[in-house]
């Protein structure tokens, strides 16, 4: 899916019921954290450094961090959330890192699952072109959620969370700033969103 123009920043709570998005009276299995932005261009002359962004998923019980999927370990314990790869430039159209969560296989403990977004290059979000992040249903291809990260100097971003309610699974935007490069550095700025 190619790039959209999208609202500058997110400064708005919005919640969507995954279970209520059904394809055939189904609940959707298949939840993917799309992350995507543009290659530094090449100047002759300035920062000739690549953008490196990264998705990372947390995996919280209540309060208490259970696991992160992120470049450094790229599947959960349980197997049920796996980012597909670590693009390390911004090359390709579309979605450059993926994170895909199989809501059928996430451990009963956990309750809740925060998406986060760093550059771990060091470039605030100002200074990349066409980033944005997005949730999509993998069952339908259906977009739940979609923000630009754009026109703010921080280079953290805490997108939303997919929180579990009994049986089903909601994701709410959550579309917060941070400074972080690496998702240990974005850890104390969440506890409000646990």
């Amino acid at each position: 899916m190619k790039r959209g123009d999208c609202a500058a920043r997110a400064q708005f709570e919005e919640m969507v019921s995954v279970a209520e998005d059904r394809t055939a009276g189904k609940d959707p299995a298949l939840v993917a954290f799309g992350l995507g932005w543009d290659p530094v261009k090449r100047k002759l002359f300035g920062d000739k450094r690549d953008i490196d962004l990264n998705a990372a998923a947390l995996l919280f019980d209540r309060t208490a961090l259970v696991d992160v999927v992120f470049h450094e370990q790229l599947l959960s314990k349980d197997g049920s959330v796996r980012l597909l790869g670590d693009n390390l430039t911004g090359e390709g159209d579309g979605d450059d890192e993926i994170i895909s969560v199989d809501l059928t296989r996430v451990a009963p403990g956990v309750t809740t699952i925060l998406f986060l977004v760093t550059s771990y290059s060091g470039q605030s979000f100002d200074r990349i072109g066409n980033a944005f992040c997005r949730v999509v249903d993998s069952t339908t291809g259906s977009e739940l959620s979609r923000k630009t990260l754009a026109h703010d100097g921080s280079t953290g971003f805490i997108a939303g969370k997919l929180t579990r309610a009994q049986q089903n699974w909601a994701y709410e935007v959550i579309g917060t700033p941070i400074e972080a490069q690496h998702p240990v550095e974005a850890i104390g700025a969440l506890a409000p969103y646990l």
